[in-house]
């Protein structure tokens, strides 16, 4: 047994923490996570704030008898399939390892940033079958895709559901920038009195979309493809907008500010500099609001994930009054 640094954190949220403590570099690799009655430890290399409860506690080295445990650099897990990140050079070391994995079948690399009219990025094949679809299962959900023509990330399991947890069944929710529908389809299916409607301008994604309101049995979904600025004509008085585009969430802000209902609550995506996570955003958003006539008030600001070196994907939940 060996002491080290932990994060303790509900058994629900394991899956998505861990891959976080990745991607930031300091999960412990050579030791077993543990369990703790309902929670789970996870052993840490250096302290870590904001996503979990950080203690010491003593655990097993591991026997590296999972293949997932070897792998030697980062990625993410999409249903069976296994997108190693565009920036690790042993890419075939780290495929054969997850082939070993009885639930992965296709490994691809991503070659460029999220990019483009659709927010995509380029994935290019590296071992395993030659299959682009993948179904992937997430908070009760599932989710049929194709992951070289839509862009998804499993990343943001557990923010989908801090929002989800803001809705109340009979309300409106818009979610301007859809995709495949990881919000809009949970929302729906967790609160069935509830009115959603979702836009997207990739065809490929809407066509995804329709699907997996079909696969999740959903019928209180209402689904709009186009430009948000324009599909957004005709909606009044949402109670929640979701702008999940954070490299331009800010174009569109006017858009929603004319369909949210007095005392609605607006969840704003972007990218931010360590140095100013969340001040000049909101600024740009009173302003915008100022001028609609209404005063933007804020509830929570919170870092969702690493972007880049520096660089940070926040959230900023306001209410328009």
């Amino acid at each position: 047994m060996k002491e080290s640094l932990c994060i303790r954190v509900q058994r629900q949220e394991g899956e998505s923490i861990r891959k976080k403590l990745i991607e930031l570099c300091v999960l412990n690799k050579d030791l077993k996570i543990r369990s703790s009655g309902k929670d789970l430890l996870i052993p840490v290399l250096t302290p870590v704030e904001g996503l979990g409860k950080l203690e010491p506690d003593l655990f097993e080295a591991l026997d590296y008898e999972s293949p997932l445990s070897q792998a030697p650099g980062a990625y993410e897990l999409i249903g069976d399939i296994a997108i190693i990140d565009q920036h690790e050079e042993n890419v075939m070391d780290i495929a054969n390892v997850l082939l070993q994995h009885k639930n992965i079948k296709t490994v691809f690399q991503a070659t460029s940033a999220v990019s483009g009219e659709y927010r995509t990025r380029e994935l290019l094949f590296i071992a395993g079958e030659k299959k682009r679809e993948t179904i992937y299962r997430e908070n009760g959900c599932r989710y049929l895709l194709d992951v070289t023509r839509v862009y998804f990330t499993p990343r943001l399991s557990t923010e989908r559901m801090r929002i989800a947890g803001q809705v109340r069944d009979g309300e409106k929710v818009v979610d301007m920038f859809a995709g495949i529908g990881p919000f809009s389809i949970l929302i729906a299916k967790k609160f069935p009195g509830t009115h959603v409607i979702a836009i997207d301008k990739n065809p490929v994604a809407i066509r995804y979309l329709r699907e997996n309101a079909k696969l999740n049995k959903i019928n209180n979904i209402e689904i709009k493809e186009g430009d948000s600025h324009e599909e957004v004509a005709g909606i009044t008085d949402a109670d929640h907008i979701i702008m999940n585009l954070p490299h331009s969430a800010i174009e569109f802000i006017d858009a929603a500010l004319g369909i949210i209902k007095r005392g609605g609550i607006i969840h704003f995506y972007a990218i931010s500099h360590e140095d100013d996570l969340f001040a000049g955003i909101f600024k740009k958003i009173e302003e915008h609001a100022r001028i609609a006539g209404f005063k933007a008030t804020s509830l929570d600001q919170k870092i969702v994930r690493p972007y880049a070196p520096y660089q940070y994907n926040v959230c900023i939940d306001f209410r328009v009054e």
